[in-house]
């Protein structure tokens, strides 16, 4: 009974997207209107000429909707999104055949016999931890007609790490999983997709070669699918249900599991760019970011298996599955241009906001986030905004970004209108510039007066503090409230004195050898100081600091510092107006914190109180956020009464 139904709603699925008619009475139970939000702001910011998407949860279609000229039966090649079906294709061929994921490729591939490759096994080559080279270099040519020719212009080259101890993202390993499968099956990789995948699963508008409108290519199993977001349904139905299509078993349910499981292990993962992309999407901190073709996107920390699965490609096709949600969809499109855009959205990195947007709807609690930029000065500022009541603005400290503030914006965003930005220098907002003058403090209230806030409650840490403390000093009447975190006063010379040319010199041989010294070992050694500075929760802030520490590319240490922040200035005018602004100096007690200061600041805050933070370091919102929160609520809940 169970199997016809099955069969019953994936007909229905292919008959709704030939119709257009409402998916079933349950869609209205779920308020789309937070992910349509967004889709359609990437559309009209042409970052995509147009595209499609549906989610479906328990074998029903709650959402989907077709943008501009897209329809469920556009055609596009999804790149990287080929790769979760090309290793279906291989796991079919290990169920028929002698193939095992654990066969080296020479045991295949005679050629390779005498090659260091050829001890490779098929399981590292799907899992991109094999040393194969992630692409052809350049100039790429591409001009063979079969993956056995492919496979030949492979094994001359070099291989850039010994197997199974990296992992590095890329396609060009799937070029021999692929001839490795054809050998065993006796077929071609286009006839064995048709064959074991397409025609089963009802992919009629699928392939893998040619490659492009040229033809005459051999398949690119790590990017080269053509599909529709139909077809494509019909592949995630079949993974979502363990290999079972319309009550047929069409590859094991243990082939399943074994692409799903953790295949990475202990290999490194670098933390700087694409290879990173759980890390860097979903600011998920874990080391078994892949499985077989596919990436483990969530994992349940109690069991260790991936409960969120995905192949995002760099063009935006972004498939996935979420087995706690009950729920698979696809997003189908084409990025215009670059998959990286100025303003920082990206393609690749930017998919998992629609599967994190999608739980949060079936959660009744979506948090609707808008993103945006306004100029300052010579510049602009990146932002994000959400929820709704009185405002409260997080100011982020130096080195880092908008995204030390993610275990607050969320939950803050229930009761209040949270505001988070890049200060100038910093994120994606614009470079700052030596030849021109500004003050973070101005920049601040610029955003507020950009975004129609009279006053907002004001929350900085560190360098975000130094500016919370400036706003005091300079406009006490922008504020509900100041919230001063592991910083209040940077006691350095202000804008009103001017760097003299004898202090220009010292810094430019201080600049000098700084540059000498090399900036990774400069941003190691800051990384290593915050870290230090902790307490016994410190590991938990590892990942997501690196992170922001690491892709900084406008190192402040090599630049003169222009006077930001008001620093003695702002002392003295907090000695003439003693602001009466509800304030709150909160300080990290951890035996290695250098960073913890006296607070001088409270002589001037007639209002201000301070409180401490028990084994715990300059990052506290990071390290323990439970505890900054409650502080934070506190604070808040205090001022309202």
């Amino acid at each position: 009974m169970k199997k016809n139904l099955l069969t019953v709603s994936l007909w229905g699925i292919y008959l709704l997207f030939l119709s257009c008619r409402p998916a079933s009475n349950r869609q209205a139970v779920y308020n789309f209107a937070p992910l349509d939000s967004i889709i359609t702001g990437w559309i009209d910011k042409e970052y995509y000429p147009g595209a499609a998407i549906c989610v479906v949860r328990d074998d029903s279609i709650i959402f989907w909707k077709n943008y501009k000229e897209f329809t469920p039966d556009t055609k596009v090649y999804v790149a990287s999104a080929g790769k979760w079906v090309a290793a279906a294709v291989i796991g079919a061929v290990v169920d028929r055949t002698d193939l095992d994921w654990n066969d080296n490729v020479k045991k295949w591939i005679p050629e390779f016999k005498n090659d260091v490759k050829g001890m490779i096994t098929l399981r590292q080559l799907l899992s991109h931890t094999s040393g194969v080279r992630p692409y052809l270099p350049e100039p790429r040519v591409d001009n063979y007609n079969q993956l056995d020719s492919a496979v030949m212009e492979i094994l001359p080259l070099d291989t850039v790490f010994t197997p199974g101890t990296r992992f590095e993202y890329g396609g060009l390993a799937m070029q021999i999983a692929g001839r490795m499968a054809e050998v065993a099956m006796g077929k071609e990789f286009e006839t064995l997709f048709q064959e074991l995948l397409a025609q089963p699963l009802e992919m009629k508008n699928s392939h893998f070669t040619p490659i492009n409108t040229d033809g005459g290519h051999a398949p690119m199993l790590g990017g080269g699918l053509c599909t529709t977001m139909n077809d494509y349904l019909h592949f995630l139905s079949m993974i979502y249900h363990d290999g079972m299509y319309n009550g047929k078993q069409i590859i094991s349910a243990e082939t399943v599991k074994e692409m799903q499981a953790d295949q990475v292990k202990g290999a490194i993962i670098p933390s700087n760019n694409s290879d990173n992309y759980v890390a860097k999407g979903l600011g998920q901190s874990h080391n078994g970011v892949y499985g077989l073709g596919e990436w483990r996107e969530l994992i349940d920390k109690k069991t260790g298996e991936a409960y969120q699965i995905s192949s995002p490609g760099w063009a935006g096709a972004y498939p996935w599955i979420n087995k706690h949600d009950k729920v698979y969809g696809f997003f189908i499109s084409h990025v215009t241009g670059s998959s990286a855009k100025e303003d920082g959205f990206s393609s690749f990195f930017g998919s998992p906001v629609i599967s994190r947007t999608v739980s949060e709807i079936l959660k009744g609690k979506p948090l609707v986030v808008k993103q945006g930029r306004i100029n300052v000065g010579n510049g602009s500022l990146y932002y994000e905004e959400a929820g709704q009541g009185e405002p409260i603005i997080f100011v982020h400290g130096h080195s880092l970004d908008h995204r030390m503030w993610d275990e607050q914006f969320s939950v803050f965003a229930k009761k209040y209108h949270v505001i988070r930005y890049d200060l100038r220098g910093y994120g994606i907002s614009s470079s700052q510039t030596e030849d021109y003058q500004f003050m973070h403090v101005e920049d601040l209230v610029t955003l507020m007066d950009s975004l129609h806030i009279k006053k907002a409650h004001i929350v900085g840490l560190s360098l975000g503090g130094f500016i919370t403390a400036d706003m005091l000093a300079y406009f006490p009447d922008r504020m509900l409230s100041a919230f001063l975190a592991s910083g209040n006063i940077r006691k350095s010379k202000g804008p009103s004195e001017p760097m003299t040319k004898e202090e220009a010199k010292v810094r430019d041989e201080e600049i000098t050898a700084l540059k000498k010294k090399g900036v990774e070992v400069m941003k190691k050694e800051w990384f290593e100081g915050l870290m230090k500075s902790g307490g016994s929760q410190r590991e938990r802030m590892r990942a997501p600091l690196w992170q922001m520490i690491d892709e900084w590319d406008a190192w402040q240490p090599l630049h003169k510092e222009v006077r930001v922040v008001a620093g003695l200035d702002a002392i003295e005018e907090l000695k003439k107006s003693h602001p009466a602004v509800p304030s709150l100096i909160v300080e990290g007690h951890s035996s290695d914190n250098k960073f913890s200061k006296k607070t001088p600041i409270l002589e001037y805050l007639p209002n201000g109180k301070l409180k401490i933070i028990e084994d715990c370091g300059h990052m506290m919102n990071m390290e323990r956020p439970e505890e900054f929160n409650a502080a934070l609520e506190e604070f808040l809940i205090n001022i309202e009464q």
